[in-house]
């Protein structure tokens, strides 16, 4: 609860997207509702994953405009003006590997609105592409050091560039890979005035920014399952919003009127999802411990979180290095009636002998095995007879088959040989697709903190 000493003010956050992709329509409700309550508020958007930035810096090289999130007029065009308007800071990653690019197209956005012209902050020093940084990732992976094309390198930096940029006026803070709880960090940090070692209510605010990261995950979406754990009206499903007390607990709601649920249980799911060690989720800001956390349902669609504790940040920070990895091809098939599986299994067997035994072909059979299958084959190439027995009866198959090569022409070959199948295959096969796409790897390590020199910087 709010001690004594603290003022009970209020801070209200709410998240309107949960990745790169995420729906454009779930802002508005959240900023009427915000603007409704009269309070001090902040609109927050995460739409960044492990690779994201490194599609981003794909698109960059082609096009010096882009590099940012693509759906960033659609995201901000219905809320933007209305912000403004209302003081309702706008807190978000969308600026990926390029967050000046981002800064003036929402400036140029502004101005097509009719709006008064925001201040926006960018959020730097996460790269660590260029040249000055490579002995540092030398050092940091050694071997494991790509031998490819690097097309990414990026550090999870923290909240104290966010928190400073919204004391300094920002309207708009636009980040590149910041972590993800420090979209709420940092608002919380700019308002309350907390102390960088202040660990408890560091640590309590980083668990509010975890609950909203994935956006209506803790609304009852990646939720639902009927007749167990039922959600009402998901293809409405509400975003949530967060009001964060000057102690840095908080309750989680969503817009009146939208679907969706918040309760213990979808609040718990957001609450473990992705930590490995409850006691210790390292974050850039805080080692937060969510081993004595209490989870309170407090009236509908309203959870209290409270006795989150927290402890001294760790002395490195994580560092994602994505590099070209080849080219990936896959390409699909379908068989159906009666012994419908025996063909795709064979067709699957065709390719294989075509390609190569050698060649690592994964095969699937998608409404058969194709979520538990593996890259290996493993399933297959260890299947009982009875097993065997019951994929060839089934009756309704979709072969897919894919592959990884390193160069371009050769991956195609798989997509070719698959095409044959038309005719030069098992019985009754159509409805062939095929793609090829550029694959990308991830290898991550730790770096030490003062080597990232993370700032804001306004954008005129």
């Amino acid at each position: 609860m709010t001690q004594s000493n603290v003022l009970p003010d209020i801070l209200r956050i709410g998240c309107a997207a949960g990745f790169s992709g995420d729906r454009t329509d779930a802002a508005l409700p959240i900023v009427r509702d915000l603007i409704a309550a009269g309070k001090p508020s902040v609109l927050m958007f995460e739409t960044l994953a492990e690779r994201t930035l490194a599609l981003a810096q794909l698109a960059l090289r082609d096009d010096s405009d882009a590099g940012y999130e693509p759906l960033l007029d659609e995201l901000l065009r219905p809320v933007l003006a209305l912000c403004l308007e209302h003081g309702i800071r706008i807190v978000s990653n969308f600026g990926a590997a390029h967050p000046r690019g981002a800064a003036r197209r929402i400036l140029a956005l502004a101005e097509e609105l009719g709006a008064r012209r925001p201040k926006i902050a960018v959020v730097e020093g996460d790269d660590l592409l260029d040249e000055r940084h490579r002995p540092m990732l030398v050092e940091a992976l050694g071997e494991r050091l790509p031998s490819q094309n690097i097309v990414s390198a990026n550090a999870y930096i923290g909240a104290q560039p966010i928190a400073d940029a919204l004391r300094a006026g920002a309207d708009v803070v636009v980040c590149g890979r910041v972590a993800d709880p420090s979209l709420v960090l940092g608002p919380a940090l700019a308002h309350f005035g907390w102390s960088m070692q202040d660990w408890d209510r560091l640590a309590r605010a980083t668990m509010v920014g975890h609950l909203l990261e994935c956006g209506s995950q803790v609304t009852g979406g990646y939720f639902a399952d009927p007749g167990y754990k039922d959600v009402p009206d998901l293809a409405n499903v509400g975003y949530p919003i967060a009001d964060i007390d000057a102690n840095g607990d908080c309750t989680i709601s969503k817009p009146a009127g939208t679907g969706g649920r918040i309760d213990g249980c979808t609040v718990k799911e957001q609450l473990l999802y992705e930590l490995h060690d409850p006691s210790a989720y390292l974050t850039p800001d805080v080692t937060a411990d969510i081993s004595e956390a209490r989870v309170q349902e407090v009236a509908l669609n309203q959870v209290r979180l409270e006795g989150v504790k927290g402890h001294e940040r760790p002395a490195t920070l994580k560092v994602n290095v994505c590099f070209e990895a080849g080219w990936f091809a896959e390409a699909e098939i379908s068989y159906a009636g009666a012994r419908a599986g025996a063909r795709a299994l064979l067709a699957a067997d065709v390719i294989r002998e075509r390609l190569g035994r050698e060649a690592a072909i994964r095969v699937d059979l998608i409404g058969v095995n194709s979520v538990f299958g593996d890259d290996a084959n493993e399933w297959l190439n260890t299947a009982s007879a009875a097993q065997l027995k019951g994929l060839r009866a089934a009756r309704d198959v979709r072969l897919r088959l894919s592959w990884q090569r390193e160069d371009r022409a050769d991956a195609l070959r798989l997509a070719r040989e698959v095409n044959a199948l038309y005719c030069a295959g098992p019985a009754g096969g159509g409805g062939v697709r095929s793609a090829i796409r550029a694959r990308l790897g991830t290898v991550s390590c730790l770096v030490p903190r003062d080597a990232v020199q993370e700032r804001f910087a306004f954008v005129e």
